[in-house]
C-alpha cells in the first residue's frame, strides 16, 4: 500500500512556478517602469506649462480657424474672416486661463443605463493688454493666431474679477 501522506517541505512552494528571485526582479522592473512614468509625466507637465507661459512669465494662447468654412463671397474675405476667428479663439483661450471655465453637466440615468449625457462650457470675462505675437497660415486651410498677456495684467484682471464677484451686483458683463 502506498503512503498518501504529504511530506512537509522545508522550502516554500513557488508562486505559480515563479521563484522568489524572479518575483523580486519583476517587482523591481515594474517599479522602475512606473518611476519612468512619473518622470515622463513631470516632463509632460513642464512642456504644458512652457506652452502656456513664455520666457517672461507671460501667459500665451493660440487660436485656430479653418478658412474654407468661413461664409464669404471671395477667398480673400474667407481668409480675413479666418484670421479674425482665430484671433477670437486665442482670446477665448486667454480668458479660460485667466478666469477658468464654467461647466454645466447633465447626466440622465434610467434603469441603471445612461440615457443622456451632456455638458456645456462657458467662459466669460474681460481681457485687455494682450499682445499679438503672430498670425500664421497652417497648412492650406487654417490660420493660427498667438497672443500673450503679461502676468501683471493677469493679476489685475483676477483682482478685478474677484472684486466684481464679491460685490452686491455680482454679474460681470451683465450676463
Amino acid at each position: 500500500m502506498k503512503d498518501l501522506r504529504v511530506k512537509a517541505s522545508s522550502q516554500r512552494p513557488d508562486w505559480l512556478g515563479i521563484s522568489a528571485l524572479t518575483r523580486l526582479g519583476m517587482i523591481m522592473a515594474i517599479g522602475f517602469l512606473l518611476s519612468g512614468c512619473v518622470t515622463n509625466m513631470d516632463a509632460y507637465n513642464t512642456a504644458v506649462v512652457k506652452s502656456v507661459i513664455d520666457r517672461n512669465q507671460n501667459i500665451m494662447a493660440t487660436g485656430y480657424a479653418v478658412i474654407s468654412v468661413q461664409k464669404a463671397d471671395t477667398p480673400a474675405q474667407q481668409r480675413i474672416l479666418s484670421i479674425r476667428a482665430s484671433k477670437l479663439d486665442a482670446y477665448r483661450s486667454l480668458m479660460e486661463q485667466v478666469y477658468g471655465q464654467y461647466l454645466d453637466a447633465n447626466t440622465t440615468v434610467a434603469q441603471m443605463v445612461v440615457q443622456n449625457d451632456t455638458f456645456k462650457a462657458r467662459v466669460q470675462g474681460v481681457i485687455y493688454g494682450a499682445k499679438l505675437v503672430s498670425i500664421t497660415p497652417v497648412g492650406d486651410d487654417t490660420y493660427e493666431t498667438s497672443l500673450t498677456l503679461s502676468n501683471d495684467i493677469v493679476v489685475d484682471l483676477r483682482k478685478l474679477y474677484l472684486a466684481v464677484m464679491s460685490g452686491p451686483n455680482h454679474s460681470l458683463m451683465g450676463g
